[in-house]
């Protein structure tokens, strides 16, 4: 392991970013102490410096972070902790610790959250498939197989314009859900992931 640079109080601060869209969380500090618990457990760890006491990150509130990465700056005084954050970052109730500009305007940083959701909802989907348990409709669509999964999908999709037709946005939201959820199951059937989908929208921007 690196020498890494703590500073005169012991001290490194760490960066902690969203390992799924590499959007900023939040910046703490972690000691030796911290660093050290947050390696044995995979969860982040660290120092509060107003407290002069550890605790782990989501302990109180269940927003843990799972961590899938740690890196380091060139010289050696900073961490960058990539993790798999499983509710928002800040205290306040926000996606990151980052909502507020200069002017104290606040942003909207709920979107990536959001994205997270829709991960979270293909791998549930995805260990249906993989355990196909007794009494879940998911099941019962892979048991069914693609003919019918892409059916639904073309029902729900009529769903949709028929809502949309009759410009009734709360039934438009029921029925996108719907059709999104029966998506997922099609990309879990095909073998396509969220990322990938995601990643041809961001190759088009």
């Amino acid at each position: 392991m690196v020498e890494i640079k703590y500073d005169e109080k012991g001290l490194i601060p760490a960066i902690i970013q969203d390992s799924s869209n590499n959007e900023v969380l939040m910046m703490a500090y972690m000691n030796e102490e911290s660093l050290n618990k947050t390696l044995a457990s995979g969860y982040t760890w660290f120092f509060s410096r107003s407290r002069q006491q550890l605790w782990m990150k989501g302990e109180s509130s269940g927003n843990t972070q799972k961590v899938e990465q740690i890196l380091y700056d060139c010289d050696e005084d900073t961490l960058l902790i990539k993790v798999k954050p499983a509710g928002p970052a800040c205290h306040t109730g926000n996606y990151s610790c980052f909502y507020r500009d200069l002017q104290g305007e606040e942003i909207d940083t709920s979107i990536p959250f959001q994205i997270n959701i829709l991960q979270e909802l293909y791998q549930i989907i995805l260990s249906r498939q993989q355990e196909m348990p007794e009494g879940s409709y998911t099941s019962y669509l892979f048991q069914e197989g693609i003919d019918k999964i892409l059916k639904k999908v073309g029902e729900e999709s009529a769903e949709v314009i028929i809502a949309a037709k009759n410009r009734d946005k709360n039934e438009v939201v029921y029925e996108t859900a719907d059709l999104i959820y029966h998506l997922l199951v099609m990309m879990v059937e095909q073998g396509v992931g969220v990322r990938d989908v995601l990643a041809e929208l961001r190759s088009r921007r």
